[in-house]
């Protein structure tokens, strides 16, 4: 008789299940399945700066029921994978204004008893420039969690860490988390993750702020790295990693650590902070390649960090994605 020979997928899609399911901590399900075959020179040609700004036309040309199909295929396909929770940001700035949340809200609605859905702000436009600080303050109040993009902020104004303020301040007024968009452009230049931490302690908000990204932690020394989790550690900070996301970093010719462009969560784990997984941009303007598969993702992280901990990756897909939505545990 042969023995069963089981893949690590079905052992871990198993063990997860047995954990409540899959979490996808991190997405853009409104702008999802927006990228054509026509558009792809958009992915070729444009860095992600000018990317931010050409989504635009996408934004201004979406209806609410454009919005609710994009929420609702992203959705099914999270459902279908066995995910029960899922976290996205929404676009809500002086482009699209409230019509990808009202969607948003609209979807949650009819998918309420297949699968658990939190909603951030993104803030494409940033929260300086007094319009598109109008949409942050409607939008903070139509969201479970405050989203940020402070290097938005810090490209056009170089008033990065005010717009950290701003994003802190209203997630403690309102009493809610904060997940902000940190380091993604894999250079030792960037300390994004450090000056969030920094704040965050500053703010008060220790365990309610999540980074997501960090992939330019990788590209500091070792020294840096651990000075930095430790730091992390006293601002209970937690991250989420998009894989797919980040793996497409172009080459630089900086010298820095070898690494791959991946959020070191074979570094942080051990260090005791915690780390979930988003899926990101699913086949859109920023990511065309990302289909969304949850396994993809972990898989990934797994690989490129030469992290194959079993225990922890189950964890990653799981229990520490309900942590960084604030979602209790399922026993």
């Amino acid at each position: 008789m042969k023995n069963h020979v089981r893949s690590f997928k079905t052992y871990i899609r198993d063990e997860i299940i047995k954990k409540g399911g899959w979490v996808n901590a991190h997405a853009h399900a409104d702008r999802a399945f927006t990228m054509t075959p026509e558009k792809i020179s958009i992915y070729h040609n444009c860095n992600l700066q000018q990317k931010w700004d050409l989504v635009d036309e996408v934004k201004r040309t979406s209806t609410v029921e454009h919005y609710y199909a994009r929420f609702s295929q992203a959705i099914e396909l999270m459902i279908s994978q066995g995910v029960t929770a899922f976290g996205t940001f929404v676009d809500i700035d002086p482009v699209c204004e409230d019509r990808a949340i009202i969607a948003a809200h609209k979807a949650r609605e009819v998918y309420k008893s297949d699968i658990v859905l939190k909603f951030a702000n993104q803030t494409l436009k940033g929260v300086i420039e007094p319009t598109a600080r109008k949409w942050f303050d409607i939008g903070s109040d139509m969201v479970d969690m405050i989203g940020g993009l402070p290097y938005r902020d810090e490209l056009d104004y170089g008033r990065g860490l005010e717009a950290m303020d701003i994003l802190l301040d209203k997630a403690k007024s309102r009493g809610i988390m904060c997940h902000v968009h940190v380091d993604q452009f894999n250079t030792p230049k960037e300390k994004e993750t450090e000056q969030l931490c920094d704040k965050t302690i500053e703010h008060g908000m220790q365990g309610r702020v999540v980074a997501i990204h960090g992939i330019s932690i990788g590209a500091h020394s070792k020294t840096y790295r651990y000075n930095l989790y430790q730091k992390m550690r006293e601002a209970q900070m937690m991250m989420i990693a998009c894989p797919m996301a980040w793996i497409d970093s172009n080459r630089k010719e900086e010298l820095m650590p070898f690494h791959n462009a991946l959020t070191p969560a074979d570094e942080m784990i051990p260090e005791g902070i915690t780390v979930a997984i988003g899926t990101d941009n699913i086949c859109d303007y920023m990511v065309p390649l990302c289909e969304g598969d949850m396994w993809q993702e972990l898989s990934l992280l797994a690989a490129g960090c030469r992290f194959p901990n079993l225990d922890e990756m189950v964890n990653i897909a799981s229990i520490n994605g309900r942590k960084v939505l604030g979602l209790d545990p399922i026993k």
